[in-house]
């Protein structure tokens, strides 16, 4: 048995920790409700822009954007992942990352060819560890995610596509619902369907006089939805990754107090085991006397 300093020592030792874990417990609280309203925030955009692009696309009948035709020939389907940059959030990235697996799989079953783009660190390592492709990466995005730095990296498969080099472009990232669920999403984001679209266009449409004319109005609109879809992934997931993160550290700090307990538990039987063996030795040693 392990003497009473030891003892002391391993409870000095997990008390220490329980301190990091709660003060990373109240940051990622504190972070998380920022999130949320940065998430919230950053919904009615997409949503606007993707009822005007309806009225437009119902307006203007004869014209398809590029990123609305099917490329039935390509051979590629790209891959947007998103992944936080740290870690201590329980099993989200890895739950992400293994739907992520299941579907490259599924394609590559189909002879597809994956092409990757990731944000966030712990994407990016994992992509390299499977061998995937990875065309371009975005990582150290910090608690605020910008929209510029989430363009470029996704122009490449937005480009690829409107070439005709991809057959699909999906968006991986953790959905967030509440404080204690989040959700593994691999959604399509191109092509886009007109049922998309419709979905969210009013019942009613107006007749709008455009400058310049419309289709180029289409073409900057459209583009400007998927970039907010992916903003919109981005958001979401960084409101997963802080509510993740204050769940595993909250249950973290309740471990540590139970591993607590039982150490002292430890500690005074030991200690009761020791007094009791002086006891002993004194008046054995009296009664040799």
């Amino acid at each position: 048995m392990a003497s009473g300093k030891e003892i002391r020592g391993k409870i000095s030792s997990v008390e220490n920790t329980k301190k990091i874990t709660k003060a990373m417990e109240m940051v990622a609280a504190s972070k998380m409700r920022k999130a949320q309203d940065r998430m919230r925030a950053a919904r009615p955009y997409a949503e606007k822009v993707r009822q005007i692009a309806a009225n437009l696309s119902r307006a203007n009948p004869e014209y398809t954007h590029a990123f609305m035709r099917t490329n039935a020939d390509a051979k590629a389907v790209g891959f947007i992942v998103v992944t936080t940059d740290k870690g201590l959030c329980g099993g989200m990235n890895t739950n992400i990352l293994r739907a992520v697996t299941l579907k490259i799989k599924e394609l590559q079953a189909q002879g597809k060819k994956i092409m990757v783009v990731a944000i966030g660190s712990k994407g990016l390592g994992f992509m390299n560890r499977a061998g995937a492709e990875v065309v371009a990466q975005a990582t150290g995005l910090g608690d605020t995610p910008h929209l510029d730095t989430l363009i470029g990296p996704s122009k490449v498969l937005f480009d690829a596509f409107a070439a005709g080099e991809l057959s699909e472009v999906h968006l991986c990232f953790t959905r967030f619902v509440n404080t204690m669920r989040q959700e593994a999403t691999v959604e399509q984001l191109l092509p886009l369907s007109a049922s998309d679209l419709e979905s969210s266009a009013p019942q009613h449409s107006w007749d709008y006089m455009y400058e310049p004319e419309p289709t180029v109005v289409i073409d900057d609109l459209m583009l400007r939805y998927v970039e907010a879809q992916v903003y919109q992934g981005v958001a979401e997931n960084m409101a997963s990754e802080q509510s993740a993160r204050m769940v595993a550290m909250k249950a973290a700090t309740d471990n540590a107090g139970t591993v607590i307990s039982d150490l002292k538990l430890v500690y005074n039987k030991t200690r009761q085991a020791a007094i009791t063996k002086e006891l002993s030795e004194i008046v054995a040693g009296a009664a040799a006397v």
